[in-house]
């Protein structure tokens, strides 16, 4: 303060004190930090170089949990690509059932069959998403990954479409149909009369049936389905409960015409070649199932092949892309532990030093103390004059 007059001895003492305790106030900041450069004025180099460095580490871990979530959305995509190899598999178990089937009525169920597993298939790929991004649900769901700050280094990961089985640049597998029903009609008279036939009548009454004649029943595949044998004493009643006990087929008569249903595409078709003989008839079905035919059957089964190969080799390109992610993830936490090293070794202090610095200033301060004392004594002394 102005106009206090301080020996030069004090004055020397305080200015020692003063800067003891200074240097005790920075040693302590250090130790509370635990950096030596906290600011600035400590050292510019140092500190600016180390904000770099920290501010690459930053950058570094927010591109490390975008790396982490595309290694999710592979994961998602990875699932979704098993389970839909699955169904595949299944797909072909029921082909497979198809072809060892000669009922055409098996061979419908399993074409319906064979359809809900294709819809299973586009529903798993739906439900293959991770975050708004399913890397099996086509356009607008590509990703792309950074792996470093400047946006240089990056991978573009490729969405296919698996939510349509149809699609030939996917699984190109379309659903089968399961057949429509046709029909025959047989007229069933009495010779030339033209009197329509009762249940009971005599099949033989009519010209077209002989006794000894054999009606067989094939299907499309030319496979046999019924086989029926006429005698002088079948009726039309016989005729019509052996249409009926063969499986998808029925026949239902109305005056002299008998109708005859089929799930299948059928012929009739009689042994006897006199004149005037059975004449072959085939049922009218607009489409039949899509096993209906081995060549049919044939076909699915390559597609199933092509389509698995599709999967296994999409399994593949998405495994590469999640090796290269994880590699990078793991790379990129390694830099940012090196960035942190670096960083440190600019502005982290030695806390053993700092401690000991803290113990020899504390002791330092003590003697000033007392060497302040001694100066204040001998500007003292001139009181014992009084």
């Amino acid at each position: 303060m102005a106009g206090i007059t301080i020996s030069s001895a004090v004055r020397a003492n305080l200015t020692a004190l003063q800067s003891t305790s200074e240097m005790m106030s920075r040693v302590q900041e250090k130790l509370s930090t635990g950096k030596k450069v906290n600011s600035a004025l400590d050292n510019p180099n140092s500190f600016f170089t180390a904000k770099g460095l920290e501010n690459r580490s930053s950058d570094l871990g927010t591109l490390l949990d975008d790396m982490g979530q595309t290694t999710q959305t592979l994961k998602a995509a990875d699932k979704g690509i098993t389970a839909i190899s699955d169904l595949v598999d299944a797909a072909k178990a029921k082909a497979n059932q198809a072809a060892q089937s000669s009922s055409q009525v098996q061979r419908t169920k399993y074409a319906k069959e064979f359809n809900e597993l294709l819809t299973q298939i586009e529903d798993i790929a739906k439900d293959s998403g991770y975050k708004g991004k399913n890397l099996l649900g086509g356009t607008g769901n590509d990703l792309k990954v950074t792996f470093n700050e400047n946006g240089s280094s990056n991978l573009d990961i490729t969405a296919v479409d698996y939510t349509d089985t149809t699609l030939s640049e996917g699984l190109n597998l379309a659903n089968l149909a399961t057949g429509t029903s046709g029909t025959a009609t047989i007229t069933l008279t009495n010779g030339t009369a033209s009197a329509a036939l009762t249940g009971g009548s005599l099949l033989t009454a009519d010209s077209e049936f002989a006794a000894g004649d054999v009606l067989t029943l094939t299907d499309t595949n030319g496979t046999e389905v019924g086989k029926f044998e006429i005698t002088s004493t079948t009726t039309v009643n016989d005729l019509e409960k052996f249409l009926d006990d063969t499986a998808g087929v029925s026949a239902a008569r109305s005056g002299s015409t008998m109708t005859v249903t089929s799930e299948f595409k059928l012929t009739m078709a009689s042994s006897s070649s006199a004149s005037g003989s059975f004449a072959d008839r085939t049922t009218n079905n607009s489409a039949e199932s899509g096993f209906a035919k081995d060549s049919d059957i044939e076909a699915s089964l390559k597609k199933l092949q092509t389509a698995q190969e599709t999967l296994r080799a999409q399994a593949s390109t998405f495994g590469t892309n999640l090796s290269i992610v994880q590699n990078r993830q793991d790379f990129t936490k390694a830099m940012i532990n090196t960035l942190q090293e670096g960083a440190g070794k600019l502005t982290l202090a030695d806390t053993n030093q700092e401690g000991a610095n803290l113990l020899a200033l504390q002791t330092q301060q003590s003697l000033a103390s007392t060497a302040l004392s001694l100066a204040s004594q001998a500007d003292q002394n001139v009181l014992r004059l009084f």
